[in-house]
């Protein structure tokens, strides 16, 4: 499996250049779009990275991301990343022998 991590460059809303590391990129089955779930690897006032996500084509590699704006494409984005939460969290230590 190929490990190397995919990123790339945003100007933000002070005009500073930060680069974001793209943690996975999905299509829906059920809106047929294309989103990729990235970070810039800061963290929140609770001390965990802060994710974000966007609409993307891929097939384009000049994409613009596009703001995700209804809450139904919100809730498949949060599913996933709670399912893939749940797949990394450590193993309890009562499962060895």
């Amino acid at each position: 499996m190929n490990n190397e991590k995919m990123t790339f460059k945003v100007t933000n809303s002070e005009g500073k250049e930060v680069e974001c590391e793209v943690l996975f990129t999905f299509e829906s089955e059920e809106t047929k779009k294309n989103y990729m779930v990235y970070t810039d690897n800061t963290l929140d006032d609770n001390g965990n990275t802060k994710v974000y996500a966007s609409i993307y084509d891929p097939k384009d590699p000049n994409s613009k991301l596009e703001p995700i704006e209804t809450d139904k494409e919100w809730k498949i984005i949060e599913t996933i990343l709670n399912e893939l939460q749940e797949e990394f969290k450590p193993k309890s230590g009562s499962e060895q022998a």
